[in-house]
């Protein structure tokens, strides 16, 4: 029963990490991307670890291991995010031109 569980997240998160590889193919500028890869690889990853910490057993060392590595993904990919995100501002990578909001270019300003 769990193998089945274990299949299904593994699929979930593979179907999660092409729907963030087609964001970073469509969207538009690097802001767009950055949010599509974070967001939906993120989840993706997680899922598959998730699915492999199921098959091995969650109490065996293959499944702690990948419990762990889902711990460091979710900690570290939103932080490089924030930060590639935050360095291409700052360096002058504009922003889409339908782009409604900048708030950070507001906070710099005051």
């Amino acid at each position: 029963m769990s193998n089945s569980f274990a299949v299904a997240f593994i699929i979930i998160g593979v179907t999660f990490d092409l729907l963030g590889c087609l964001g970073l193919i469509r969207l538009p500028d690097i802001y767009n991307r950055l949010q599509a890869a974070t967001k939906s690889v993120t989840l993706g990853t997680c899922a598959i670890l998730f699915g492999v910490a199921l098959e091995f057993g969650i109490i065996n060392s293959g499944g702690i291991k990948a419990l762990i590595c889902i711990l460091f993904v979710m900690f570290t990919s939103p932080t490089a995010a924030h930060a590639l995100a935050r360095g291409s501002h700052i360096r002058g990578f504009k922003l889409w031109e339908e782009s409604v909001v900048d708030k950070l270019k507001k906070d710099r300003e005051k």
